[in-house]
């Protein structure tokens, strides 16, 4: 090319071009956001205030009072008062062992009923999967006072065994024992079992079940050496998440009517509305506060490693 040519090619480059009206256009540029003048922190102040005010300001009142005996000052006196008293040893033991019993309860039926569902084909299975996902959001007074419909003490039940046999009464009196708090606890909470359950099945390799059919092996022997294994993970993490739960589970104890029966939550509402001795409902709070967070870690270590 000529030297003339290149020259002006060179200065038809470094011409502005001119739009329709005349006007020399301007090159685009990327748009790019306006500096940023708000340091990042101002951003996360009104979250950390709100959650401040609604639950930490009321956590370090009740942690206060708790050191607060009736008499003033500040001393572990509502501690030993409480550590002291048969009650609160009663109210303990009764609520890991409703807890321990029912997270038992909810691997074992939550175990059986994720199989049935996963690997049994019959008509409706993922509708049913679809309304476990309902169920969890149900309230767990709406489960108990379904049972009490049908094991009270007018309940069904008892309405056919008085109208079969002319009894006075029927023979169902077991929800107001420990036995019928266990029983709705266990009925409200397995779907939490199931639920993490269903999720691993449902990425398990298909291929291993039929090489493990065609082996020889039975459905038992399957379940134990194949699928267990593999659901392993999440049982913990839906026991762990069960197990927390159930320990402070309040509002199943109290629609039961089981007056017998008092757990640490309970035992809060008794010390706090009926004896208004706050320094020992607060002290009751606070250990079922270190409890509860302390197996939220271990939930949250077992749920890290399951990868939930």
């Amino acid at each position: 090319m000529p030297e003339a040519a290149v020259i002006a090619a060179d200065e038809t480059k470094a011409l502005p071009t001119v739009t329709s009206t005349g006007d020399p256009a301007r090159p685009k540029r990327p748009w790019r956001g306006a500096p940023r003048t708000t340091p990042a922190f101002l951003w996360a102040l009104p979250p950390v205030v709100a959650l401040s005010l609604a639950f930490l300001y009321p956590l370090v009142l009740v942690v206060q009072q708790s050191f607060t005996p009736d008499g003033g000052g500040t001393s572990l006196e509502p501690y030993n008062e409480v550590f002291a008293s048969e009650s609160f040893r009663s109210a303990l033991m009764t609520t890991v062992w409703l807890a321990l019993g029912s997270t038992a309860g909810c691997l074992v039926l939550g175990f059986v009923l994720a199989l049935v569902i996963a690997f049994v084909p019959f008509p409706g299975a993922r509708a049913v999967a679809r309304f476990i996902d309902v169920f969890l959001s149900f309230p767990s007074f709406l489960i108990t006072l379904a049972l009490l419909f049908v094991y009270g003490s007018v309940g069904l039940a008892n309405g056919v065994w008085t109208g079969v046999t002319g009894a006075s009464e029927g023979p169902f009196h077991f929800l107001t024992t420990p036995w019928g708090v266990l029983l709705a606890e266990i009925t409200y909470f397995t779907p939490f079992v199931m639920r993490p359950l269903l999720a691993a099945f449902s990425q398990l390799d298909g291929a291993q079940l039929e090489v493990a059919s065609s082996l020889g092996a039975g459905p038992a022997r399957v379940v134990r050496r194949v699928i267990l294994p593999e659901a392993l993970p999440a049982l913990a993490a839906g026991g762990s998440l069960v197990l927390v739960m159930c320990l402070n589970e309040f509002g199943i104890v109290l629609f039961t009517g089981a007056k017998d029966v008092t757990t640490l939550p309970m035992l809060v509402y008794t010390k706090a509305i009926l004896e208004s001795d706050y320094p020992a409902a607060c002290a009751v709070a606070v250990v079922n506060i270190v409890i509860s967070v302390g197996l939220y870690g271990v939930y949250r270590v077992v749920s890290r490693r399951a990868g939930a």
